[in-house]
């Protein structure tokens, strides 16, 4: 059994998530109360208790669902794992890669938090609200959604900013762009183009900026090499150096996130399965969806500690 380490992005979100982990784990509470301590306020208390509105945030939902990862992390670890030596691969969606990197020893808890909250608040304030938008195109093959994309550029910026596998490809950029592309997918014979509730067009040249941002905030953090290689969302492919891996988390900002070739690329070689450590099922489903020879496993609470750890340490 080879085993990869992956991580939820944005939209895994929910009010109580982490809560039972730092009720039956100190090592949890630990990683709750670091994070609290790096950005100066309770965000576990937002995690745990709401509102719902404020969890969803981007500045605080990025670092959340962080910290729910490396919460499982810490406890698996407390019960023996050694994750250089049990885990070939580590990859994350979106801002889950921060996670990935977070686990993997290439970030410390208190800087990945941070990052992220910059991360956040920059991509929120690149584009002004009601400019961007992203939609989801169901049942259409990467190559249409392109093509719709290239379409819609006469309107405006527009691109694919997730291929998340299964039938689902999201789109972003400017609004009327996005809103073109849409009907064009349809004309094309998408089941459906739906709009989504999002706050900025993330994972388009609109986020230029918060690229920007993210060049300045990484060039001056402490990062070491991943123990294990990070398949990165912008190569569907292993990367081991922490400064080349730096540049790729610019990249990610406005490129696109490639996660069905990432499980492809894990099916093609070797991985039998995926951990999807933290909050939500979503990465579990894609698996499934993307290649059925791999056995998906999702652990975001104390009932499923147990289970993992003799499988793992097996």
């Amino acid at each position: 059994m080879t085993i990869a380490f992956t991580f939820p992005g944005q939209g895994s979100q929910a009010v109580g998530m982490g809560k039972d982990l730092a009720e039956n784990f100190a090592e949890a509470r630990a990683v709750f109360d670091e994070v609290d301590e790096a950005l100066g306020e309770k965000l576990s208390d937002v995690m745990f208790n709401g509102p719902e509105d404020t969890l969803t945030l981007t500045a605080n939902a990025q670092p959340a669902l962080m910290a729910v990862s490396i919460a499982v992390v810490r406890v698996l670890e407390a019960k023996g794992l050694d994750l250089k030596s049990k885990v070939a691969y580590v990859a994350g969606h979106s801002l889950g890669e921060y996670s990935a990197l977070c686990a993997a020893g290439t970030f410390s808890l208190a800087d990945t938090a941070r990052l992220l909250r910059i991360r956040g608040n920059a991509m929120q304030a690149a584009v002004p609200v009601g400019v961007g938008a992203m939609a989801a195109i169901i049942g259409l093959e990467h190559a249409d959604v392109v093509a719709v994309c290239e379409a819609a550029a006469a309107v405006g910026a527009c691109q694919i900013a997730n291929d998340n596998g299964g039938g689902q490809i999201v789109i972003s950029g400017e609004k009327a762009a996005v809103e073109k592309a849409a009907g064009l997918a349809t004309d094309k014979g998408a089941k459906r183009a739906i709009l989504l509730p999002v706050s900025a067009p993330f994972h388009s040249t609109l986020m230029a900026p918060a690229a920007d941002a993210m060049r300045e905030a990484l060039a001056t953090v402490s990062k070491s090499d991943p123990v294990v290689p990070l398949i990165a969302n912008v190569r569907a492919a292993p990367v081991t150096g922490a400064d080349e891996i730096a540049g790729l988390l610019v990249e990610q900002v406005t490129g696109q996130v490639r996660w069905r070739e990432t499980v492809e690329w894990f099916a093609g070689n070797g991985v039998t399965t995926l951990y999807e450590l933290g909050s939500g099922k979503v990465l579990t489903g894609l698996a499934r969806r993307i290649d059925k020879t791999i056995n998906g496993i999702s652990v975001n609470g104390p009932a499923d500690i147990d289970a993992a750890v003799a499988a793992l340490m097996a």
